[in-house]
């Protein structure tokens, strides 16, 4: 066994055991309770952020501690076609030979794509490899594959001839430089300096009188059809129903009353743009006005706006239209200002709202059903908060725009005859036989050149991945999945469309539970980016620290409801925890007698009160773990396991084991390595569904040792750890756990007067009965050992007037202070420190009580410096106390 832990020496090793032997493999056929899962299939373009290393270390530990329980468990990993991302991939590798898509043709490109995945796609698979995650490789699946692309075919028809898809032509989020829809997911808003420009709209019956409206986007002016002022708005009362003359267009348009329009903002008066401004397209549709788009699909002024602008780009259109609204003397101010502005996050272009004709979803038919599953706890969010969300988004869902204007993806199954007539079926056979009974004869189809969006795919993922809408033996023993977990950007986007869709299809909600994960955040809780400087590669970490540090780290922060705040001190602090289970599981292999037959079955009568307690605290421990695993707790998961190994385990039981382990008894050396090993095992097992690295090694090592508790060819295949009812010694327990607070109280007293830890040092104990002197008197031992003392003495009274005391409960604690320090020393260090304190203390509260800090820091930098004025405070009152005893002496 190598004298230190190397995680780059037993990852892969251990990886390809679980690999080769598939202990990742589903089996529909055997007898087990199936427990599902399915990946949130990450994009084929994508690389492995710390994002995506939370949320499978989540599902993997789900699925290992599952596993262990005696399910029968299946996780389907798989990948997005991803295919606005795809194909900017793919046209970039083009550009660099001076071709693009239109040069390869539709076919070709499509070609060239799919050559582009099968060598270069799906890095992020092998990158979750790294980490350790083990869905069941063996199936795999892709957005794109057949099977995949049959379900959405069968899905898209039966939406579309049950008149829930339609084609519509509605306001859409355009990218000019991709040239189509994309969702708002896609939509990125920054904040940037910009102009409202106030500009005069003159009454058409009284060229003397005008209406002033603000704009940011003056160009988009050219479309507008009406003005509206509030129906309560004094001011406008004798220009309602009134119209005024649109600048440069010379067109009357109304002046209307609607409740949109808000009499504290700016005027009161809005323009309304019903093609360029969703807010202004609903008021559009409340009194049907026109809708005039003033904007081609390049981000031009159309031939729609007078002749002196078609043909411009927006932005060179928006300097010529402000300088002719200049000229007529019709900018009333200009008003600097700081707005959102949308930008398309693949492309960086300026998004535009945009009317144009696209295929739709009735999402509102579909969310009924979806919005009682929630509400019947059919299906339950963790943090349970998150259904709010979900609610608000469902109860004001809007028809979801499905279709993108690229070439990647799942083209549209819809055919239109020369007429326009659309039709559509599974493939094109089906069309053309069902337009010849519309023509009555054999009709030349042409076929929807759109593509649905990746979402529409994503959203049958947990039914169309195990067969849909074939009868398949996975979906029958599968379906549904138990668990979902995921982060909480997407419970819109895909959560909720992945349950209209499964209740729609299948009849059954997708998942039981939802598990929502907070996002991870640096240090101080800033947002990662490159452009920070704070991102957090998991592979660098996984490379230096570990694939297990890692692993532990995100789980031991991942509290419900709560962003994570990652640091590489948090990830070096789990790398020392994983250096301290291979040091305290080789010091245990180390005690082993060469050919030694080791029993994992423990005898309890030949047990001491240590070896009862810890079995004691080991079920405690198991308990918490089991409980919380259930109530998706992550964090308390991992809390459990680490305080039980290294405080109990690792500080505590192994000291205390060293009397027998290193004295001239056999039988109980022997008894005690079999209760170290019991314990070291279980607790191996109860860390492997985190840290599977580690533990896999251990148990191997071990199991060489012909150790009887691992004769499972992997920890994998272990059953995991339950409560034993005969393991539970309530009064051994609570002696030692006794013992330990006495413990505690001695090394306080010893740091609070500044005693090394390894100096000896006298102590008396004043017991206020009997019963708590008969327990000191049975544990002398461990007392002397754990607190480093030399000699304790029981007594009823402390002659001794110069010493420092501590009480605890039943007990007064006693460190005589004569020849151990030199109190006037120890009292000038402590008032020294007490002076630096006190600095602190005041320049904390000094930041906190400075207007200008609470006004520009950050609510996480403030938070901060508060915690910092109560520890300084704490720690004042704590060297006061010291001080007063000893000044007392």
């Amino acid at each position: 066994m190598d004298k230190s832990y190397n995680p780059t020496s037993i990852e892969d090793k251990n990886y390809n055991l679980w690999i080769d032997n598939k202990y990742y493999k589903a089996d529909p056929e055997n007898q087990k309770i199936p427990f599902s899962i399915v990946i949130p299939p990450p994009n084929v373009t994508g690389s492995l952020h710390i994002g995506h290393a939370l949320n499978n270390t989540l599902q993997d530990i789900l699925v290992r501690y599952k596993k262990m329980s005696g399910f029968d468990v299946l996780w389907v990993p798989g990948t997005d076609h991803a295919g606005i991302a795809t194909q900017m991939m793919v046209e970039k590798e083009l550009l660099k030979d001076g071709k693009n898509k239109h040069d390869l043709g539709r076919d070709k490109f499509i070609d060239k794509i799919w050559q582009w995945k099968d060598e270069s796609g799906g890095q992020i698979i092998h990158q979750l490899k790294k980490l350790g995650a083990l869905p069941d490789w063996s199936r795999e699946r892709f957005t794109m594959d057949e099977g995949l692309s049959a379900a959405v075919r069968k899905v898209f028809v039966d939406l579309y001839k049950e008149g829930l898809i339609f084609k519509d032509k509605r306001l859409v989020n355009w990218d000019p430089k991709l040239k189509t829809a994309i969702s708002d997911l896609e939509v990125e808003q920054k904040e940037q300096n910009g102009k409202y420009w106030h500009i005069k709209y003159h009454l058409a019956d009284d060229k003397s009188k005008y209406i002033v409206v603000a704009t940011t986007r003056p160009e988009t002016m050219l479309g507008d059809t009406a003005v509206a002022v509030h129906p309560e708005d004094e001011r406008y009362k004798e220009f309602v129903n009134k119209k005024v003359i649109l600048p440069l267009v010379d067109k009357e348009i109304p002046i209307i009353t609607d409740e949109y329009s808000d009499p504290e903002k700016g005027t009161g008066a809005v323009k309304i743009t019903p093609a360029h401004d969703f807010n202004d397209f609903e008021v559009g549709k409340r009194h049907n006005l026109e809708q005039i788009n003033i904007l081609d699909t390049e981000g031009k002024i159309s031939n729609n706006a007078p002749e002196k602008y078609a043909g411009l780009d927006r932005f060179k259109a928006r300097n010529i239209i402000v300088n002719d609204l200049v000229e007529l003397g019709l900018i009333v101010k200009v008003e600097e200002t700081v707005h959102a502005v949308p930008y398309g996050d693949r492309s960086g272009e300026i998004i535009e709202p945009f009317l144009t004709d696209q295929w739709y979803v009735d999402t509102k038919v579909l969310a009924v059903e979806a919005i009682k599953a929630v509400k019947n706890e059919d299906i339950i969010f963790y943090p349970k908060y998150w259904e709010n969300t979900y609610f608000e988004w469902m109860n004001n869902i809007e028809p979801w725009c499905i279709s993108r204007q690229i070439w990647w993806g799942h083209q549209i199954p819809a055919w239109y005859g020369p007429d326009g007539t659309v039709f559509v079926e599974e493939n094109e056979t089906e069309a053309k036989n069902t337009a010849k009974k519309h023509y009555n004869k054999d009709t030349e189809l042409t076929r929807d050149t759109d593509v649905l969006d990746t979402w529409f795919s994503s959203g049958l993922w947990p039914f169309s991945t195990m067969g849909w809408p074939e009868n398949s033996a996975d979906l029958k023993k599968y379906y549904p999945t138990q668990t979902l977990i995921t982060g909480f950007d997407i419970i819109f986007f895909w959560v909720a469309r992945m349950i209209m869709l499964g209740l729609k299809f299948t009849s059954k909600p997708p998942f039981r539970d939802i598990y929502i994960h907070g996002l991870i955040r640096d240090e101080n809780g800033q947002k990662m980016s490159k452009t920070k400087g704070n991102v957090i590669d998991p592979l660098d970490v996984a490379k230096e620290y570990g694939a297990d540090s890692l692993r532990f780290s995100l789980t031991a922060l991942a509290s419900q409801g709560r962003d994570i705040k990652l640091s590489f001190p948090v990830i070096e602090g789990y790398r020392n925890f994983m250096n301290k289970i291979w040091n305290a599981s080789r010091f245990v292999i180390l005690n082993l007698e060469e050919d030694s037959d080791y029993n994992d079955k423990i005898d309890t009568a030949s047990l001491d009160t240590i070896d009862k307690w810890i079995l004691t605290k080991l079920n405690i421990t198991i308990k918490s773990v089991n409980t919380h695993y259930e109530n998706y707790e992550y964090d308390k998961v991992a809390s459990s396991i680490y305080h039980f190994i290294w405080n109990e385990y690792c500080d505590w039981y192994i000291e205390l084991s060293k009397k027998e382990l290193y004295g001239d008894d056999s039988k109980k050396k022997t008894i005690k390595l079999e209760m170290l090993l019991k314990v070291l095992t279980d607790s191996l097992k109860l860390l492997h569904p985190i840290s599977p690295f580690i533990s896999e090694e251990l148990y191997q090592i071990l199991a060489g040792k012909g150790y009887k508790g691992t004769q499972k060819d992997s920890i994998l295949l272990e059953d995991a750890p339950d409560t034993i009812d005969e393991y539970n010694f309530e009064n051994e327990y609570n002696e030692i756990e006794y013992i330990k607070e006495i413990v505690v109280a001695i090394r306080n007293i010893r740091a609070n007067v500044g005693i090394h830890p390894s100096d000896k040092i006298d102590i008396e104990l004043i017991p206020e009965n009997q019963a708590i002197e008969k327990i000191i008197l049975n544990n002398k031992t461990p007392i002397q050992v754990m607190s480093s003392t030399k000699d304790i003495k029981i007594v009823s009274d402390s002659s001794n007037t110069k010493s420092i005391s501590s009480v605890i409960q039943g007990l007064e604690v006693n460190l005589p202070v004569e020849g151990v320090i030199d109190v006037e020393l120890e009292v000038k260090r402590l008032e020294k420190d007490l002076g630096k304190l006190k600095g602190d203390l005041s320049k904390t509260a000094n930041k906190l009580k400075s207007s200008n800090f609470l006004e520009k820091a950050p609510a996480e930098v403030i938070n901060k410096e508060k915690s910092k004025q109560e520890e300084f405070e704490f720690q004042i009152k704590k060297i006061n106390d010291i001080l007063q005893k000893l000044k007392g002496i």
